[in-house]
């Protein structure tokens, strides 16, 4: 499996002054998928300009043209999955089957009590996630679904005419628990990862490759249990988040070092953060534009 390249684009700027020129831009540059993350707000962009993950989508399908667009990742922390099932069929349908779902068990940040809620264990998040996936799949890929469960409920819900990607639009879990695991392996056309959190300060970079190894045996063993192929998930590094954060993307000769220390991982995908001044992905845009055009070709 060839190794390709992403970016993700908050959604920090109005689309009418300057955002749809990035997503436009990031499918010029020649990117495989652009995402968005699915937040409400996020750290510290909380107090600043934030917009909705499945508009901008929309918008970026209607206004690209090739590039797979998605989220990485969506949560449960202030979804449903069946009105996420109808939003996500929509956007397969405008985008022309061009969407990706990235999705994870969400965490304790803004979002988790945004909606007025106590703030669920991380033992409760793995629960609904785990009800949360498996119900979504239903929904995506059956014309009517009826379930109750501990957490969710859908009663004859409907989805027609379906996804165009069939049998419905590929899922990218985010997971790197033993439970998360199991739901990719049973699920996902992908897995997430950013890696271990504990090495982001503290670590080196060869301490968090042998991180990255351990998560992708751990992986392995996953659908090792239900029999299936590991080779048939793709594996996707979401960078920004590894001890190498703030240096990767200052050089191209920094991207292809840290590239060639992942590639032979097995990842498929490698995602980075389109520069956003004044903030923690910060970057120089010649320097991003000149990684998404050469970066790949130097390993070549």
């Amino acid at each position: 499996m060839s190794l390709r390249l992403s970016t993700v684009i908050l959604p920090v700027r109005r689309w009418h002054e300057g955002g749809r020129d990035q997503w436009l831009r990031a499918e010029e540059l020649g990117f495989h998928t652009a995402y968005t993350y699915d937040h409400l707000s996020w750290r510290t962009f909380r107090d600043g300009p934030w917009f909705g993950a499945v508009p901008t989508l929309t918008a970026a399908a209607a206004a690209t043209e090739r590039m797979r667009l998605g989220t990485l990742v969506t949560s449960p922390n202030f979804r449903h999955p069946v009105t996420l099932a109808k939003d996500l069929m929509s956007l397969d349908d405008i985008s022309g089957g061009r969407i990706t779902l990235g999705i994870g068990a969400g965490g304790n940040g803004f979002d988790a009590t945004a909606l007025g809620q106590e703030a669920w264990t991380p033992r409760e998040r793995a629960d609904r996630f785990a009800e949360f996936v498996p119900l979504l799949d239903r929904l995506l890929t059956d014309e009517a679904v009826t379930h109750e469960g501990t957490f969710y409920s859908a009663d004859q819900a409907r989805n027609i005419p379906g996804c165009v990607q069939r049998p419905r639009l590929p899922f990218a879990v985010a997971a790197t628990g033993p439970r998360g695991l199991k739901l990719t392996a049973r699920h996902g056309q992908a897995w997430v990862t950013t890696g271990d959190p504990k090495l982001f300060e503290a670590g080196t970079p060869e301490q968090s490759v042998e991180a990255l190894r351990g998560q992708i045996e751990k992986l392995g063993k996953a659908c090792a249990e239900i029999g299936r192929d590991p080779e048939t998930v793709g594996k996707i590094l979401l960078t920004g988040f590894t001890p190498e954060a703030n240096t990767m993307l200052r050089s191209l000769d920094a991207f292809v070092d840290f590239v060639g220390r992942h590639s032979e991982l097995g990842f498929s995908e490698l995602v980075i953060h389109a520069p956003i001044p004044d903030s923690d992905f910060a970057a120089d845009q010649d320097v991003f534009e000149k990684i998404a055009t050469e970066g790949l070709a130097q390993l070549a």
